[in-house]
């Protein structure tokens, strides 16, 4: 059957034939792969660790990732941190949730499913809600409708607010599809996963990260195994994941990598 949700999707022949060989976590084969992905992701997203960014990879679902930005890098509401969520659909309540979930203080500026926010309602939200917050979550693509939000806009409204808040985008069904200018919206942290546009295997996830805000942020980890700043230390150490990668996905994904960038890249998936 031919999938078109939003992920997973339908892959090609190359990509399902990537996962018929077996490859230790610590093959030297296997950490090339890893870095090729890292750097093949950042690549995608149009920027690079020279200038600035890091790619963590994470295993499980693109929720996990998502929990692993918010629940790692916002701080104790004892120490300042709050975000206000944007949400126009279930994954938006599902950030809020995570929120709520981890004790981090949060606010949410709710709209329909089928109505996309403005950078003059995010902005407004932050003052008349306090004027205190830390971070901004929103999501990119609220596949509850197929609502395709304005997150460079409103990134950018952000940082003339007030340039120290953090912006937090959940792409999952938007990265490697719709375009992102990361440094024109002021992004922060952008979360997607393998088994979406770029239309590899479900298994892991990723996040974009600046780094001087994973590194001045990600001290603030709930949890053991989705501490997103441990989890890039890790790899950067060593090129491996802190515990055991989904080996055959990772393999899967870099084969549908290349199939993208020989298809013409993100353009070309979009046409």
């Amino acid at each position: 059957p031919l999938l078109y949700t939003p992920g997973p999707l339908t892959t090609s022949l190359g990509v399902k034939q990537a996962m018929l060989r077996d490859i230790g976590s610590r093959d030297p084969e296997m950490i090339a792969v890893v870095q090729e992905i890292r750097d093949g992701l950042l690549e995608l997203g149009g920027v690079s660790q020279a200038a600035g960014w890091e790619c963590v990879l994470m295993q499980g679902s693109g929720t996990f990732a998502v929990e692993g930005v918010v629940s790692s890098v916002v701080p104790p509401p004892e120490q300042g941190g709050k975000i206000l969520v944007v949400s126009n659909g279930a994954y938006g309540l599902r950030m809020a949730n995570m929120c709520k979930i981890h004790g981090i203080d949060h606010a949410v500026l709710s709209y329909g499913e089928r109505d996309a926010p403005t950078a003059t309602d995010v902005v407004g939200a932050l003052e008349r809600l306090g004027g205190d917050f830390s971070h901004v979550g929103i999501i990119h693509h609220e596949t509850t409708a197929g609502t395709l939000n304005p997150v460079e806009e409103i990134g950018a409204a952000i940082r003339d607010y007030d340039p120290n808040i953090s912006f937090i985008v959940d792409s999952m069904s938007g990265f490697g599809a719709y375009p992102v200018d990361l440094e024109a919206g002021n992004v922060s942290y952008i979360v997607s996963s393998a088994n979406k546009n770029i239309e590899g295997v479900p298994g892991f996830a990723f996040g974009l990260c600046r780094h001087d805000k994973l590194v001045s942020e990600g001290d603030n980890a709930r949890t053991l195994s989705l501490d997103m700043k441990a989890n890039w230390a890790g790899l950067e150490a060593g090129g491996q994941f802190r515990f055991t990668p989904p080996t055959h996905t990772l393999l899967a994904f870099h084969t549908a990598l290349q199939e993208l960038i020989a298809e013409g890249g993100q353009p070309a998936r979009l046409a």
